[in-house]
């Protein structure tokens, strides 16, 4: 079993800059595949970024491939989103998530492919 929580949201302007984390519980961290998601009002939730078990591959959804960057520590069992130039339609919940296979390198985009999943935390872009 696995337990995430997000931190780092808030609101910015545009152009500006956020970092969120995920702090994950569980011995085995460093052997999870992980990923953000977001959803907005009134949108489903999509897929952002992921990053596998060692952080040897990582993937981006177009909208914010260049401005985001996704990244592990696994001494301190963290996944980071760094998001750069915001821009007012990056604004949602953003989560993290945690597949529970281990040692996985594959392109994870489903939500369903996930099986542990935050609370979400709130980031608001202001133009």
């Amino acid at each position: 079993q696995v337990q995430v929580a997000e931190s780092g949201g808030g609101l910015v302007q545009a152009g500006g800059s956020l970092r969120l984390s995920c702090a994950a519980s569980g011995r085995t961290f460093s052997s999870y595949y992980m990923g953000w998601f977001r959803q907005a009002p009134g949108k489903e939730r999509e897929f952002v970024a992921s990053i596998s078990w060692n952080g040897g591959s990582t993937y981006y959804a177009d909208s914010v491939k260049g401005r985001f960057t996704i990244a592990r520590d696994n001494v301190k069992n963290t996944v980071y989103l760094q998001m750069n130039s915001l821009k007012p339609e990056d604004t949602a919940v953003y989560y993290c998530a945690a597949k529970g296979a281990k040692y996985y390198s594959g392109y994870l985009y489903r939500i369903n492919e996930y099986d542990y999943w935050g609370q979400g935390t709130q980031v608001t872009v202001s133009s």
